[in-house]
């Protein structure tokens, strides 16, 4: 059966529409760093990153008409401001590169695995293999540059070993006082990553935000990244780890904002959803139960920022409206 005579299922109307927001709203952030750019090779990744992206909105948009599917507004030139100064060093778009495919590869392979019809299945298939390689480039690049920061070693361990049931065992095994297993070590060290790079994109945008109310949100988040980093430095020096230093800030002393603010609450909202899925998963896989206990707190507190940062852009009148199925309960009325 041809392509056009099979609609688009809910999921995939959702992966392509979520894809064609956050793709250009990425792109906004690309643009503005090729602006001033001057390192070839971080020049050259910026641009590989903005072709992608461009092909992939170009194939949205060609889907979607085909389906005569109302095309997002998403973002564009309107919400980046190409004449302003630049706000971040060329070392933190780097990061920015590197930050963004490991969230992309992690996106496309989920969608991957909800969409059926040939076309998307493809569409993410080339997505998922661009943005890998992407995401090697980048990470061989920081690695050349010194600025990329290995997770934490360990000792290999001798034999293969399980855990022995006995209740005075599984209080030792499940408590603080045992050593961090390889897993709970590699989630503090992301975790600490993530938000040490979300941390200089805040202070850059709290340097430009002149409303108000946006930027006493911006500076809540930055409260709540600080205070992720300070709890998961203090888990691995109460283990017996070295802390992980944050990125050097890299942010100059600009105050003319590159980006709309529309694109500026999207942006950190976005990153808010990122933040909830990433630390869902390390809580999976951590058995300590004071990493449960901060993780939790966490996805509390996130969950309640988030929820300032979406009624702010629903009061703004900036937040697009996902595509709904039909309210049946109406209609039946």
């Amino acid at each position: 059966m041809a392509n056009h005579e099979i609609r688009y299922t809910s999921a995939e109307i959702a992966a392509l529409w979520t894809t064609y927001i956050q793709t250009s709203a990425t792109n906004c952030f690309y643009k503005h760093f090729l602006h001033y750019l001057t390192d070839d090779h971080i020049k050259s990744l910026i641009e590989e990153a903005l072709s992608m992206n461009n092909d992939a909105i170009k194939a949205i948009e060609n889907m979607f008409n085909e389906e005569k599917f109302p095309i997002p507004h998403g973002f564009s030139d309107e919400d980046v401001n190409l004449t302003a100064p630049p706000l971040y060093t060329e070392l933190f778009a780097l990061s920015f590169v590197y930050r963004a495919g490991q969230v992309i590869m992690n996106y496309f392979s989920m969608m991957l695995g909800k969409v059926a019809r040939e076309d998307v299945v493809m569409f993410y298939n080339k997505c998922l293999s661009h943005s890998t390689e992407l995401y090697r480039k980048s990470l061989k690049l920081m690695l050349e540059k010194g600025i990329y920061d290995r997770p934490a070693s360990m000792d290999y361990p001798k034999s293969v070993e399980y855990i022995q049931y006995n209740s005075s065992l599984l209080d030792h095994w499940f408590g603080q006082d045992r050593p961090l297993n390889c897993l709970e070590l590699s989630e503090l060290f992301f975790s600490i990553e993530r938000n040490s790079i979300g941390l200089v994109l805040l202070n850059g945008l709290l340097q430009v935000t002149k409303d108000p109310e946006i930027k006493e949100f911006l500076k809540k988040g930055k409260k709540l990244s600080e205070k992720q980093i300070d709890t998961y430095n203090e888990v691995l020096k109460d283990s017996g780890e070295f802390a992980t230093c944050p990125v050097p800030l890299e942010v100059t002393d600009s105050t003319i904002s590159p980006f709309s603010e529309r694109l500026i609450m999207f942006f950190i909202n976005s990153s808010n959803q990122l933040g909830l899925t990433s630390i869902s998963y390390a809580m999976s896989v951590s058995l300590r139960k004071d990493l449960s206990v901060h993780y939790s707190r966490f996805i509390a507190e996130i969950m309640k920022y988030g929820a300032q940062g979406l009624e702010l852009m629903v009061k703004r009148g900036w937040m697009e409206k996902p595509p709904e199925s039909a309210d049946r309960k109406n209609l039946q009325k």
